[in-house]
């Protein structure tokens, strides 16, 4: 897949303060996108300068392998389209709204007309042409912004926190009929959010910022369950991300000293190597078992502990743990039920080696 947008040698300050300093970036034809990070990670001030609202003080930007040049033409410009969290609705119309940046172009008439029916039809608002944007829900506005924006049939859709202030059911079913639409007419897009969740439910690829800075760029699932860097680890929610160190490796299994306890992990990470272990809390399982059988079950890593805290989070229900070192487990919330959980409880936690990843300390090349 060949780069429509590419970022070399970012590197954006304001106020004497680098807000981003990118090495390198690319926008791939007909992907999505996410760029993740926590608030104040640079991700929005990196949008604009994708939709070359800001100029960088160094870097270079190429379109499909052209240099950039600046000022950016107006041809290129318009060729990008921009929608943000507030949907920046101008009074009017629903559809007057909509056809705007068709009327920017030149373009009037029946063709404009026909373009924009056919938006209002794919983001289901056309019940909605003729009602003044004063008297839209939330929802409505964010899908009358997303059909304006798309109208244009931008080559590059560029997208800053959409739905974020959208109710869950809202935010859900948008989520899904915009991956739907971006697949289905192979948009290329670049989406800002500080939701986990939405970037993996919309997104072909994740970029996680921190500080201004690139931390990680892969598959959703690569972000998840092999992230590079222990903030990456803690940023995703991966529960368990404790400091150990390799003492034993052979034939791709390895063994960690994690205080007093030993895991063991598929990993070809040479023995003396400390490491941050990466464990996700639904990978634990638990048992109310008096004595650690391990031949069981499959998995080769069986820890007794005590249950210190519970939380529940509707529908699950995280259990902390004390195995000699702090245990997260994510559960449902039926199964704490079942089992009659509560602190001081002892249990048996078991999870598999492959459910471990490892993240060599002090190794810069993983950043």
């Amino acid at each position: 897949m060949s780069a429509l947008l590419q970022l070399e040698g970012l590197r954006y300050a304001q106020g004497g303060r680098t807000i981003l300093e990118i090495p390198a970036l690319e926008v791939r034809e007909g992907e999505t996108l996410a760029i993740l990070g926590a608030t104040g990670s640079g991700k929005s001030t990196l949008l604009r300068l994708m939709n070359f609202l800001l100029t960088p003080q160094a870097g270079i930007f190429a379109w499909r392998g052209k240099t950039v040049t600046r000022p950016v033409p107006l041809s290129l410009r318009r060729r990008v389209a921009m929608a943000f969290q507030e949907p920046l609705l101008f009074q009017g119309t629903v559809s007057q709204n909509v056809a705007y940046g068709l009327a920017l172009r030149g373009l009037r008439g029946a063709a404009a007309h026909s373009k924009v029916d056919e938006m209002l039809r794919l983001f289901h608002i056309d019940h909605l042409r003729h009602r003044s944007t004063r008297h839209l829900s939330g929802g409505e506005a964010q899908r009358t912004a997303l059909a304006r924006a798309l109208v244009i049939e931008p080559e590059l859709l560029l997208l800053d926190e959409p739905l974020a202030s959208l109710d869950l059911p809202t935010k859900e079913q948008l989520a899904d009929e915009l991956k739907h639409l971006l697949g289905r007419r192979s948009i290329t897009c670049a989406y800002v959010t500080h939701d986990q969740e939405e970037a993996v439910a919309i997104a072909d690829r994740v970029a996680v910022l921190e500080n201004g800075r690139l931390e990680q760029v892969g598959a959703p699932e690569e972000i998840f369950y092999h992230p590079r860097t222990p903030f990456v680890a803690r940023f995703v929610r991966t529960g368990n991300v404790l400091l150990g160190a390799v003492e034993q490796s052979k034939d791709g299994l390895a063994v960690i000293r994690l205080q007093e306890k030993w895991l063991e992990a598929v990993s070809d990470v040479p023995v003396g190597r400390q490491v941050w272990v990466c464990l996700r809390p639904e990978d634990v399982l638990l048992s109310q078992e008096e004595r650690i059988s391990p031949s069981r079950d499959s998995a080769r890593n069986h820890l007794a502990g005590v249950i210190t805290a519970m939380r529940s989070n509707g529908a699950t229900t995280q259990v902390a743990l004390d195995c000699g070192f702090p245990l997260l487990a994510l559960i449902t919330r039926r199964s704490a039920l079942d089992l009659s959980l509560s602190p001081g409880d002892r249990l048996v936690a078991s999870f598999k080696a492959t459910a471990l990843h490892l993240i060599e300390e002090g190794d810069t090349e993983k950043r």
